[in-house]
Parts: C-alpha cells; sequence; structure tokens
C-alpha cells in the first residue's frame, strides 16, 4: 500500500461502514426477494446493474472434459437468471430513456432478444413479414419495443461521441474494452443493415388500432410455469400494463420514426419532409392526451428543437407562414443572402431574448468568415450584429466579447449613433428593472471612460438613455474626468497613434492575448491562450499579469514552487478565477475552473489535488446554500458525507484553509446534524479542531434546549468557553524606551481559541455562516447575557433562554465588555437578515438601540416587533413580547423625544396603570406629537377626568371638549361589563399602536 493510500484508509477507518450489496445468487435462491429489493426507495445494487449481472452470469461459457469452451449451456439456472433481468426491465417499464442509458448495446440487445424469446417470436423471423395485429398483444408490443431499440440506437451513433480519456494501462481491462467494443460493431452493422425493416415494421404500427400489453413481472412469472400449468391468462388481451393506441402512435412511433428520418435526411434532403410529418404528430398527440399520461417520456425541449430544425430546414424562401420564428428568419436571410434584414431580427430579439448566446455568436462567426472571403459589404453588418449581441450580452450580465472592443478601436459618429440606437431598442425603460438600468448604465460610463474623443463622449452623455440612467452629478463627475484625465484629449490635435494601428508584431499578440487572458473564464481557452503565450517568451511570469489574481498564501508557496513555468502559470490563474467567481456567487464558471485544474494537478500533485478536493468542497456547500439550501431542501447525504469527511481527514501536509473547516461545522449545525456533532465526532477531532470543539457545544445545547430543564451541563461548558475568549488580562510590560506600558493578553485554557483577534475574525466567517434559527437564538443569547453579568439594569437586553446560562463570572475585570457589546451588534443584524420577522431578535435590536440612546430606532423595532407577531396589531400582542420593560421602555423612548401624550396612553399598557408618570407627561406643554388628536386612543377614564381638569385650568376650551367626547363614549362607561371595557381598550390599543408604527416605520 502506498503512503497516499494508507494515509486515506487511516482518515476513512472511523466511519461507519456501508451494509454490504446483495449477492446476485441470493436472487436465484429466494424467489420473493428480487420483488422486495425493487420496492426499496434506493436499492444497492441498483436495477439496472442487477440486469447486467444477470445476463453476465447467464451469458457465461462452460468448459467440458477435454477444455473446450462450449455455448452457455440452456439449463434450468440460466434460464432463472434471463427471467429475472426480464423482470427488472418490466419493474422499469421497459423504459429505453433508463435502459438505454445504464446499458451496454450487447446487454440491451440480449436483454431485448431473450423478450422476443419469452413472447413466442421463433428465432431468425423477420419482422416485417409479420401482421402485428394478429398477434398476441404483448408479442406484438415486444417486436415493436425491438425495433424502436434498433432505430434509436442507429440514431444515437451518429453522434459524436466524447473519447474517455484512458487511465493505466491493464491488460485484461483493455482486453474487455476491445471486446465490447468489437460487438458493440458488429451489432450495430445488423441493425443497419435491418434499418428499412424496422421503419417498415414502426410504420405499420401507426395502423394499429388497438391498445397493446407490455409485459410485467406477474405475466412473465405466468410465461415461466411449467407446460400445463397456464391458463391462458398469458394470452389475453388484458394481461400485462395497458400501452393505449394513442400512446403507441406518439411516443412508441411517430417520435422515432421522426428522428430515424431526419438522421437520413442528412443525405437525402427530401427525409426531412418526412421527419417534419412524424414530428408534428407527435406535438399534436402529446397537446391532446398530455405527457403526463403516457407511459414513456418524451424530451419536450428536444422535441421542440427537432421541430424547430425541421421548419427551417423545410421552409422555401417565399414561404411566409415559416418565417415566424426567429430561427427561420435568420436561416432564410443567410440562404437569401439579405445579410441587412438581419441587424433588424437581432435587434427585436434584444428585447425577448428567445435567440441563446451560442446561436448569435454562430451567426456573427459565418458573418465574419464571410466577410474574410472577400465580401467588403458585410463589414458593416458584422459590426451591427456584433453591436447588438454586445447589448445582449450587458443586460444579461456577461463579459463583454473582445471582438466588440476591437471593432470600436476607431468610433466614429455613425458607430456611436447605431450604438445607442441599439441600447434605446433593447430596454423598456418603464417596465426594466433597476439591475437591468444598473448594468446598461456601467456599460455607457465605461464606453465613455475609454474614448478619447471628447466629441463622442459628448454624443453619449447628451443622449437621452444616458440622461435618464445617470443623475446630473454622475454625469458631470464623468465630464469632469475625461477632461482632466490626460493631457492628449484635445480636439483640435491629432490623436497618437493607436496601440492597435501598430503593425502585427510579437508585442502586439501578446498584448491582446494577455487582454483576453484577463477576461475569459473559460478554463480550455485560458490553457489554449497560455499555451500561445509561452511559445512566443518564455521569460514573463503570466501569472503575474493581473493584481486582481489573489490566491490563498497557505496556497501559493505550494503553487509557485512548481517547476513547469506553464502548469505553474494554469494552476495559479485557474485557481484564482475559480476563488473569483465563487466570491461573486458565479458558481457555474468557478465548479468549471476548479474542475479543470483538479485534472490537471491530480497527474502530477496529490497535495495540489487534495487541495482542489478541498476548494470543491466549499464551492459545493456555497452551491447548496445559495440554490436549493434557500429553500429548505436538505443537502444530499454525499455533501453532508464529505463534510464530515474534510473534518476527520488526517492526511500529513496538506495545506488548510481555516474558512473551509468553519464552513464546515456551520453546515453541519445549519442542517441540525446535531447527532453527529455530539455523539459520533471522534475525540482526537474534538481535542484538536477548536471550531469543532466550538460547534459540538452549540450543537449540544441547542439539542437539549427543547427539554424541560433547559441543558444547564451543555450551557455551562459552552459559556465557559465564549467568556474565556472574551477574556483579557492585563500585564505590565517595559517597553525599549524603560516605560510601563499596558498590554492585552489572551489566555484561554481550554484551548479554543488563542488571540482575540482571531476569534473576531472566526466570529465573522462562522457565526455569519450559521442560518438555523435556533443555533442564531442560542448564540444570541448567550452574548446578551454575557453583555447583561455587568448588572446594568438600565442597559439590560432581553433574549429567549436566557435563564439557561450562569448568572456571573468569577473575574468580572477580565471580560472585554466592549468587544461583547460589538459582537452583540454585529449578531443580532445578521440575525435579522436571515430572518426580519422574528419578534424576539427585534426586540433585542430595540434594547440595543435603546441602550446607545438611539429612541427613535429603539422604537422603530419595539414597534415592528410586535407588528409581526400580532399580524399588524390586527390581533393581541402576545404578554410575552411586550412586557412591562418593553413598555416601559418605550414611554421612556417617547418621553425623551418629547412625544409626552404617547408617554400617557403608553402608561395604560401596563399592568398597572403608572398614573404618576401619565400625569406628570401631560403637564407638559411642549410635546412633539399629535397632543389632543392622541385622545381618542385613551380609554383610562382617570387620564381622560385628569386631561379634562387639565385643560380647564389651562382655559383650552377646544382641548378640554376633545376630552369631553373621548370621556362620553358610551363604550367607557364604568357600569359596563368587564368584557365590554376589555374590548374597548383593545380595539384603542390597536388603532394606537397601528399610528405609532405609521409613525415610526
Amino acid at each position: 500500500m502506498s503512503a497516499e493510500a494508507a494515509d486515506r484508509e487511516a482518515a476513512t477507518s472511523s466511519r461507519p461502514c456501508t451494509p454490504p450489496q446483495t449477492s446476485w445468487f441470493e436472487f436465484v435462491l429466494e424467489e420473493a426477494l428480487l420483488e422486495q429489493h425493487l420496492q426499496k426507495p434506493s436499492p444497492d445494487p441498483p436495477p439496472v446493474q442487477l440486469i447486467v449481472q444477470f445476463l453476465e452470469q447467464a451469458s457465461k461459457p462452460s468448459v467440458n472434459e477435454q477444455n473446450q469452451v462450449q455455448p452457455p449451456p440452456d439449463n434450468k439456472r440460466n434460464r432463472i437468471l434471463k427471467l429475472l433481468a426480464l423482470k427488472v426491465a418490466a419493474h422499469l417499464k421497459w423504459d429505453l430513456d433508463v435502459l438505454e442509458k445504464s446499458l451496454s448495446v450487447p446487454v440491451l440487445n440480449m436483454l431485448l432478444n431473450e423478450l422476443l424469446c419469452i413472447s413466442k417470436v421463433p428465432p431468425g423471423t423477420k419482422h416485417v413479414d409479420v401482421d402485428l395485429s394478429s398477434l398476441p398483444p404483448t408479442t406484438a408490443m415486444a417486436i415493436l419495443l425491438y425495433n424502436r431499440w434498433a432505430i434509436r440506437t442507429i440514431v444515437q451513433s451518429s453522434f459524436p461521441v466524447k473519447q474517455v480519456k484512458p487511465g493505466p494501462p491493464q491488460l485484461n481491462v483493455m482486453n474487455h474494452i476491445q471486446q465490447e467494443k468489437e460487438l458493440t460493431e458488429n451489432i450495430l452493422k445488423v441493425l443497419k443493415e435491418q434499418a428499412t425493416d424496422s421503419i417498415l415494421v414502426l410504420e405499420g404500427a401507426l395502423k394499429l388500432n388497438k391498445d397493446l400489453y407490455v409485459h410485467t413481472i406477474r405475466t412473465l412469472d405466468l410465461l415461466a410455469m411449467e407446460p400445463g400449468m397456464v391458463n391462458g391468462e398469458t394470452e389475453s388481451s388484458t394481461a400485462g400494463l395497458k400501452i393505449s393506441a394513442e400512446e403507441i402512435q406518439c411516443q412508441v412511433v411517430c417520435y422515432d420514426l421522426g428522428a430515424i428520418y431526419f438522421q437520413q435526411g442528412s443525405t437525402n434532403a427530401a427525409v426531412h419532409e418526412k421527419a417534419k410529418e412524424k414530428f408534428f404528430k407527435t406535438k399534436e398527440l402529446i397537446a391532446k392526451n398530455g405527457s403526463s399520461s403516457l407511459h414513456f417520456t418524451i424530451d419536450e425541449e428536444r422535441l421542440a428543437g427537432y421541430c424547430q430544425a425541421c421548419e427551417v430546414l423545410t421552409s422555401s424562401s417565399d414561404d411566409a407562414s415559416q418565417q415566424a420564428t426567429p430561427y427561420s428568419k435568420i436561416h432564410s436571410c443567410m440562404k437569401s443572402g439579405k445579410y441587412q434584414d438581419l441587424v433588424k431580427i437581432f435587434l427585436e430579439d434584444n428585447l425577448t431574448l428567445s435567440l441563446p448566446e451560442q446561436f448569435r455568436q454562430s451567426v456573427l462567426r459565418e458573418l465574419f468568415q464571410k466577410a474574410q472571403q472577400g465580401n467588403d459589404a458585410l463589414d458593416e453588418v458584422c459590426f451591427k450584429v456584433c453591436v447588438c449581441n454586445t447589448v445582449c450580452d450587458v443586460l444579461q450580465g456577461r463579459i463583454i466579447d473582445i471582438q466588440f472592443c476591437q471593432l470600436f478601436l476607431k468610433p466614429s459618429k455613425e458607430k456611436i449613433d447605431f450604438l445607442l440606437e441599439v441600447c434605446s431598442g433593447s430596454i423598456n425603460f418603464e417596465s426594466a428593472s433597476e439591475e437591468l438600468k444598473r448594468r446598461m448604465a456601467a456599460f455607457l460610463k465605461n464606453l465613455c471612460l475609454g474614448m478619447e474623443d471628447l466629441q463622442f463622449v459628448f454624443m453619449i452623455s447628451s443622449h437621452e438613455l444616458f440622461i435618464k440612467l445617470l443623475k446630473d452629478d454622475e454625469r458631470k463627475l464623468l465630464i469632469d474626468q475625461m477632461r482632466k484625465r490626460s493631457p492628449r484629449i484635445n480636439l483640435c490635435t491629432k490623436p497618437v497613434t493607436s496601440f492597435y494601428d501598430i503593425p502585427a508584431s510579437a508585442s502586439v499578440n501578446i498584448g491582446q492575448l494577455e487582454h483576453q487572458l484577463i477576461l475569459s473564464v473559460d478554463p480550455w481557452r485560458i490553457r489554449q491562450i497560455l499555451i500561445e503565450l509561452h511559445g512566443m517568451t518564455s521569460e514573463r511570469q503570466f501569472w503575474t499579469i493581473s493584481n486582481k489574481w489573489e490566491v490563498p498564501n497557505v496556497y501559493g508557496s505550494v503553487i509557485l514552487g512548481i517547476k513547469d513555468s506553464l502548469t505553474r502559470d494554469l494552476v495559479y490563474i485557474l485557481m484564482a478565477k475559480g476563488l473569483h467567481c465563487c466570491a461573486i456567487k458565479d458558481f457555474v464558471h468557478a465548479k468549471q475552473l476548479f474542475a479543470a485544474c483538479l485534472e490537471l494537478v491530480t497527474e502530477f500533485s496529490p497535495k495540489l489535488r487534495q487541495v482542489m478536493l478541498n476548494e470543491m468542497l466549499l464551492l459545493d456547500i456555497y452551491t447548496h446554500e445559495a440554490g436549493a439550501g434557500a429553500s429548505g431542501e436538505r443537502p444530499p447525504s454525499d455533501l453532508i458525507s464529505r463534510v464530515r469527511g474534510y473534518l476527520e481527514m488526517r492526511v500529513p501536509d496538506i495545506p488548510l484553509r481555516q474558512v473551509i473547516a468553519e464552513e464546515c461545522v456551520a453546515f453541519l449545525l445549519n442542517w441540525c446534524e446535531n447527532e453527529y456533532l455530539t455523539m459520533q465526532v471522534p475525540l482526537p477531532l474534538v481535542q484538536t479542531n477548536p471550531y469543532v470543539k466550538l460547534g459540538q457545544l452549540l450543537a449540544a445545547t441547542c439539542k437539549e434546549l427543547p427539554g424541560p430543564k433547559e441543558s444547564r451541563r451543555t450551557a455551562k461548558d459552552l459559556w465557559e468557553v465564549v467568556v474565556q475568549i472574551c477574556s483579557v488580562s492585563n500585564q505590565h510590560k517595559r517597553g525599549n524606551d524603560g516605560r510601563v506600558s499596558l498590554i492585552k493578553h489572551r489566555e484561554s485554557t481550554l484551548g479554543i481559541m488563542y488571540r482575540y483577534v482571531e476569534f473576531c475574525q472566526f466570529m465573522r466567517i462562522f457565526f455569519f455562516s450559521l442560518q438555523e434559527p435556533l443555533v442564531l437564538t442560542t448564540i444570541l443569547s448567550l452574548f446578551v447575557k454575557l453583555h447583561n453579568v455587568r448588572e446594568d439594569i438600565v442597559n439590560d437586553i432581553a433574549a429567549e433562554h436566557i435563564s439557561i446560562w450562569p448568572s456571573s463570572i468569577p473575574n468580572l475585570q477580565s471580560v472585554d465588555f466592549e468587544a461583547v457589546a460589538i459582537t452583540v451588534k454585529e449578531l443580532v443584524s445578521y440575525a435579522l437578515t436571515i430572518n426580519a420577522n422574528n419578534h424576539f431578535w427585534l426586540i433585542i435590536q430595540a434594547d440595543i438601540y435603546f441602550a446607545t440612546n438611539q429612541y427613535s430606532a429603539a422604537l422603530h423595532y419595539y414597534l415592528q416587533a410586535g407588528a409581526v407577531c400580532s399580524d399588524f396589531f390586527n390581533k393581541m400582542v402576545p404578554p410575552d413580547v411586550y412586557t412591562d420593560q418593553v413598555i416601559k421602555r418605550m414611554i421612556k423612548c417617547c418621553s425623551l423625544l418629547n412625544c409626552h401624550t404617547q408617554v400617557a396612553i403608553l402608561c395604560q399598557f401596563l399592568r398597572e396603570v403608572d398614573y404618576k408618570t401619565a400625569f406628570k407627561a401631560l403637564q407638559e406643554q411642549n410635546s412633539h406629537d399629535a397632543m389632543d388628536s392622541y385622545y381618542e386612543y385613551i380609554w383610562d377614564v382617570t387620564i381622560l377626568e385628569y386631561l379634562t381638569y387639565l385643560h380647564h385650568k389651562r382655559g383650552e376650551t377646544d382641548k378640554r371638549q376633545i376630552a369631553i367626547k373621548a370621556i362620553g363614549q358610551t363604550e367607557l362607561n364604568a357600569s359596563n361589563p368587564e368584557e365590554v371595557l376589555q374590548l374597548a381598550a383593545q380595539r384603542r390599543k390597536k388603532k394606537f399602536l397601528q399610528a405609532m408604527a405609521k409613525l415610526y416605520f
């Protein structure tokens, strides 16, 4: 065993083993085992693998006494194995899409021949000579199934196949591959010779007007019975799985015939008409009967593509009815030479965006080729189509192609006029999103910054679209930048010769290639460019040409240690671009770049291979969290296993990024893998990895929180760890100048964290990766309790589960409470980005603003907390949300904001009305709220009586009348039942809080 294999074995030795696979012979020994196995959610081995195993065992040759190889015997064992293979295919409902995807041509040929045999089709029978209408339904269906597979295999063999990269040469494996290849070629040869017969069989099936039946496990069991035991049911028209006549015409015949005719059309264009007829018939039948009723699936996107291709290939130049789609219009223009009409089509499509990027680029490439062949009239068309493509790329957030930059090296008034026309025609300003407007504005702004001639800049900046997209100050700032940018900008002098006007040379080519290298995110294009650059010069290090390419220091030393300069540049650039794409959430390109880098380094560096596997794990975590995870879908078990494997990895000398470990632990916490973190994680891992230790304590605390005793022990352990992280000890140290300076020294006896700076960085990465509400609530609760330990009642913050934490700290002076306060602020701000409607988190945010004297903001969050848990105050706010402490803080906020009438009304919300505070507030004459407009929200008669007296004493007659009107409402009569009084109070609470919300939201 190699050292690498030994390390890998050691790293995975502690993982639980998967249950062993069921062997093929067990299904032979126990008759009922196969159906039980196939009914499992994820049977192991899967059905298609069982088919291969059964047929492989049934087709093994035998050796006689003279050591001569004989064909496989036709004995009971082999017949049972073949029957088992047919049963598995019946379980899959004879779905050729599934079978073709997983079975090789020889295996599927053997399986379908066994189906013909058991369906009583004599070997050697020419299917074209058989009358399908006179056969039993299952027999006719078996013949149709075989001939469908035959023409599908012919069609599939005509498609180009990417060659599999060969591994290390192994004689037995190579012999097996060669034998299978020869066998496949022989079968294809026979199928192609019989293609005409197969087509005739399927054409004949279109005339069938009866339903057919395909074999099921039950009918196969009946056929396998001993002669004399069969009761005739297998010959019945009701045996097996029913396939209606419409489904036979739609899926079984029309679609497959269309595919074979389309394939034959490459050598005989007239056959495309037949293909078109079949595909449109399939489309019509699907529209009539619906695709959900089909037993056999149809790729409707592929069918639409076939229909579109047939429409283009069979349409005539004067047939206006066939010009409906952009594809057919473009095809007609290219065919007839009406190239000017292409611009209009592309401009119209910039609004609908129905043409894919690849198709647009292919049309432009064809136009460039025709222009290079001497058709000078196409230069203008090439430019205009390129502009349309570029604006389309801008609107969809893609990188601008280098061809546009080259065509716009020498701008002219006509070019800029057309560009502005395309930009205006490609965006519907009234309905366009802010993102589209932002992209278009950035494009026009960058275009201006890239021009030297101010005349052209003024053309763009004075255009109506530009004025709409950019504000006045942004436009003025842009023009000022253009004026000051370079002394060469002078409308009266001829511009300096452009870099691209210099005759072609090696330096020009290198500059162009470096530009493309910076812009490209296609790994194969990057590789090609680097090969060309290294062919021109061996002196430069091309990984240094952009200061935006950054690779973590922990990886940099390994990559820059690669001896071959081309390989070093390629690995560095692929990783840097992949990390950048990952950072901007372009996960598709990041995966392509990482995959290419992994394939490259696998050939020469096990260390870098593991690095790339680790980075791809992190990318998969980010991809899931941004995609399926955002909608609540659990990650696949494979991803969870890889995360565990990374944490348990013990491969020496592998450079590791701290962020990956943090994201792995956060990932497990987010998806409630508490059982693993608390019970299954290896002890050495907990002792050596601080993130796992903290994750384990968090998981244990969250796991026991719903219990009656609320996990005092695990909470205490977590508390001690966080307290030690946030603690400092004052030490006096003499400096070089002889003076004594005070320094902060971090102590952590548990070894969780070593420096406070590390903790701050860890907090921002690890805590801000958490999304599980209970975990966030627990972390918030802990830091809130730590914040409250100082016993500053005025600035105390409320939180859930706060009672589970210890109530004191042995050394209070050692805790850095300033850092704790900052942590609480950042944590609650982050938590509210995850769920802005969590009323307990909103109360914490409000308490923080209250403690920092931001009273208007505090009221905003107190009111928002009440609104989210009461349907905007249409229901009663729960008493555990608006506690007396919360109401008192709202009262203080209003008082300090000089809203004294609001203070008096809120005094009614307390369990015992605070008349002293209310009366004192009403005596204030300098109130900044609506004053008497709020009297209708007062339900306490005592307060209303005091108001009446107060206004009478001051001679404020109008306000006194408003107070008398409020107190005179019948529903406030003290003689009313308690229910009426409560209802009156609740109604006024609702209206007052809604009015406050409108004021402070």
